[in-house]
C-alpha cells in the first residue's frame, strides 16, 4: 500500500509547478548573514503580519546586480516569490538597476505561472525588498 504525502498531496497542492519547485529548492537564499558583504540591503514588511523579507544585492562595476540574496520569514509564496525575483535579478548578466526599479508583482507570478488572488501580496514583498535594496545601493554608492 502506498502511503500518501500528508504535507503536500499533489491533489490538493494550490500552486504551480514552479512555485513548488522554488518553495522546495529556494534560489540565492542567505542563511548566515553576518560575514556577508552586500552593496545595498532592503528590509520590507510587517513582523505583525509575519511576512518580513531582507534583500542583499552586489552590484558589479556595469550597474548591474550580479548578486541578489535574500532570507523571508512567510509562507510559501512569499518564499516562492522572493526566489524567482533572485533569479529574475541575476539572470543574463543581471539586470541594471533601473530594470530592478521596475520590475512588478506581476512579472513575477507570471513567472511562477500564476499564484492565488489572495496571495498577490507576497509577490509585492519581493520587488519592495529589491527595489529598497537597490535605493540604499544608490545612496551609499552616489557619484
Amino acid at each position: 500500500m502506498r502511503k500518501k504525502n500528508t504535507v503536500c498531496d499533489v491533489g490538493s497542492w494550490l500552486y504551480s509547478e514552479v512555485v513548488r519547485d522554488h518553495f522546495f529548492n529556494p534560489r540565492n537564499l542567505l542563511i548566515d548573514d553576518a560575514a556577508y558583504e552586500a552593496d545595498g540591503l532592503g528590509v520590507v514588511g510587517s513582523p505583525a503580519c509575519g511576512d518580513v523579507m531582507a534583500v542583499w544585492i552586489q552590484v558589479d562595476h556595469r550597474g548591474r546586480i550580479h548578486e541578489c540574496k535574500w532570507r523571508t520569514f512567510g509562507c510559501a509564496s512569499a518564499i516562492a516569490s522572493t526566489s524567482m525575483m533572485s533569479v529574475m535579478a541575476t539572470e543574463n548578466g543581471g539586470m541594471t538597476l533601473a530594470r530592478a526599479k521596475r520590475l512588478t508583482p506581476e512579472a513575477i507570478i507570471e513567472r511562477l505561472g500564476g499564484l492565488p488572488d489572495r496571495k498577490y501580496h507576497c509577490s509585492v514583498l519581493g520587488h519592495q525588498g529589491l527595489r529598497e535594496a537597490v535605493k540604499d545601493y544608490e545612496e551609499n554608492h552616489a557619484n
